[in-house]
C-alpha cells in the first residue's frame, strides 16, 4: 500500500481552555490557523502527556473537529490515540474516522507496562480497525514500553502503519531503524532537543512540542 508522504514539522498542538476548563473552540482554531500560516506541514491533536489522558472521549473528538475545520484541507490532521484500553481506543478511532481525520498517532495502551508482544498486538489491532495511516509513537523514556527496530520489522506486514515517532533519548536509534527497516516507515523525531541530529540522520520530520507556545492553559489540571 502506498501511504501519503508525511514530512516536515508536525506540532502536537495545545488545546485552549476557558477559565472553567471548557474547551475554547475559537482560541484553539485561531492557534491552529496561526501555525498553518507560519509553515507547519501537519498537526496532531490532544497530546499524550496532557489532553489525551485528561479530556473525555467526547471532548477529544470535539478538538479533532475544531482542528479539521480550522485546517480546512491545508494540512493533514492526525488524531492522537493514547487510551487505557483497546476497547476505548476503538471507540475513539471510530469517532475520529467519521469526522475525517487523515490518520492517527498511536501510543500503545497505557496504565501498566506492556511487553513488546502486547504492544505490537495493540498497535496492529488499532491500525486494522482505523483503516487509515498510522504513526506509532515510541516513548520508552516516559512510558517504559519500547518497540525496538526488530519489533518494527515484525510490524512491517501491518499495511496501515506508515510512520514512527521515535522518542528515545538515544539518537543512535534513528540509525538503527534505518539500517533495520530501510524506508519501510517514515521516521519522525519526537525529542525537540535532538531535532538537528535526527534530521541530519535522515528523519522525514519532527513531531514538535516547542512550536506550541501559548498564554492559555495547555492542559486540564488533574487536581
Amino acid at each position: 500500500m502506498t501511504h501519503p508522504r508525511w514530512q516536515g514539522i508536525f506540532p502536537a498542538i495545545t488545546t485552549k481552555f476557558h477559565a472553567d476548563e471548557s474547551i475554547d473552540a475559537e482560541g484553539t482554531a485561531r492557534h491552529i490557523d496561526f501555525q498553518i500560516r507560519n509553515g507547519i506541514h501537519g498537526l496532531v491533536t490532544c497530546g499524550s502527556l496532557g489532553e489525551a489522558s485528561t479530556l473525555t472521549l467526547e471532548e477529544k473528538l470535539q478538538v479533532a473537529k475544531i482542528a479539521l475545520e480550522a485546517a480546512d484541507g491545508r494540512i493533514p490532521v492526525l488524531a492522537n490515540v493514547s487510551e487505557t484500553s483497546t476497547r476505548e481506543t476503538l471507540r475513539y478511532v471510530d469517532g475520529a474516522n467519521k469526522l475525517g481525520v487523515a490518520g492517527f498517532m498511536v501510543m500503545p495502551s497505557v496504565i501498566y507496562v506492556a511487553d513488546a508482544r502486547e504492544a505490537m498486538l495493540n498497535v496492529c489491532t488499532i491500525a486494522n480497525a482505523a483503516q487509515k495511516p498510522i504513526m506509532v509513537y515510541n516513548n520508552p523514556v516516559a512510558y517504559r514500553v519500547d518497540l525496538k527496530p526488530e519489533h518494527m520489522v515484525e510490524l512491517a506486514d501491518c499495511e496501515w502503519i506508515a510512520a514512527i515517532k521515535e522518542s528515545t533519548d538515544n539518537i543512535r536509534r534513528i540509525t538503527d531503524l534505518r539500517n533495520t527497516v530501510g524506508d519501510r516507515y517514515q521516521l519522525f523525531l519526537g525529542v525537540d532537543d535532538l531535532a538537528y541530529e535526527g534530521l541530519a540522520l535522515g528523519c522525514d520530520g519532527l513531531l514538535a512540542g516547542v512550536g506550541c507556545p501559548s498564554r492559555a492553559k495547555p492542559w486540564r489540571s488533574t487536581t
